[in-house]
């Protein structure tokens, strides 16, 4: 059975969750993540310790829901031939979009750290994201090689414009044709993004066709 304080705790982080996506770290104080939980600073640091400490402790929480949802991928496609490796990434551009639009904190999490929040706490990435980057860089090189995908783009900028198209979009909007504003709520909106993801990537990893 689940403890009053496990409960406490699970409170404090999905409050703190919300708070620094909205605001940033930087722009989020332990006070107020205190107040919007219904305790007071001195609960919150003897649960979950200070405000670097609960940040980590989210960030580690959001990486972990990111790495099961990319390998849930990767492993459908497991073992990766090089043929398959196109359809590998296009099925991970769809999870992640998915993944982003059912848990658009996370995204969110991630672009603060983008516009220099939290730059103080410095090794995230490194220990986070460049790993499972890695594993796909990896696990698509024989694609490379086998002429399967196209080598003139960097892949490593190939990933990262996915990253960024699908978090740009979770985390923002688009305009229709009268200037009016459609967030990621919007399910033509995201029909068609998700269209024009799929039409991207495809330009993208699509070897040219070579002239006789």
């Amino acid at each position: 059975m689940t403890s009053a304080a496990d409960e406490q705790r699970e409170t404090i982080l999905q409050i703190a969750t919300r708070m620094f996506a909205a605001l940033g770290y930087d722009g989020t104080s332990l006070q107020q993540i205190a107040e919007a939980a219904g305790f007071d600073v001195a609960a919150v640091t003897s649960l979950l310790g200070s405000k670097r400490d609960l940040y980590l402790t989210i960030m580690e929480r959001a990486h972990e829901a990111d790495r099961a949802a990319i390998e849930a991928v990767m492993a459908r496609f497991a073992p990766l031939s090089p043929a398959d490796a196109p359809k590998m990434i296009h099925a991970l551009a769809d999870d992640y979009l998915d993944f982003c639009l059912s848990n658009p904190q996370i995204p969110a999490l991630w672009a603060h750290r983008s516009l220099f929040d939290a730059q103080d706490i410095t090794d995230l990435e490194r220990r986070y994201v460049w790993p499972l980057h890695a594993q796909i860089h990896k696990s698509i090189q024989p694609a490379l090689e086998a002429g399967h995908i196209d080598d003139a783009p960097d892949f490593r900028y190939v990933l990262w414009t996915m990253i960024w198209c699908v978090e740009g979009f979770c985390c923002g909007d688009v305009l229709d044709d009268e200037g009016n504003r459609l967030g990621p709520d919007d399910q033509q909106a995201r029909i068609d993004f998700r269209r024009y993801l799929h039409l991207l990537l495809d330009r993208l990893l699509t070897p040219p066709q070579k002239t006789s």
